[in-house]
């Protein structure tokens, strides 16, 4: 998964994205996550400042 990049998620995720991809027609969970992560990052873009992008964060609960 992710080319020579490894990233660990616990099997329960594994599952629902690749239940969720399928449904979504992804070609494949590796692209359904890619996609995922880049709409969550061109949120974060557009956020602007750096406060405001922890600010939004601590809101996802990604850091407190």
């Amino acid at each position: 998964m992710f080319g020579s990049n490894k990233i660990k998620l616990d099997k329960e995720l594994i599952a629902k994205v690749k239940r969720y991809s399928d449904i979504a027609g992804y070609s494949s969970p590796e692209e359904f996550i890619t996609h995922a992560l880049e709409k969550e990052l061109a949120k974060l873009e557009d956020a602007g400042s750096e406060e405001e992008i922890k600010k939004r964060l601590q809101g996802l609960g990604y850091i407190s």
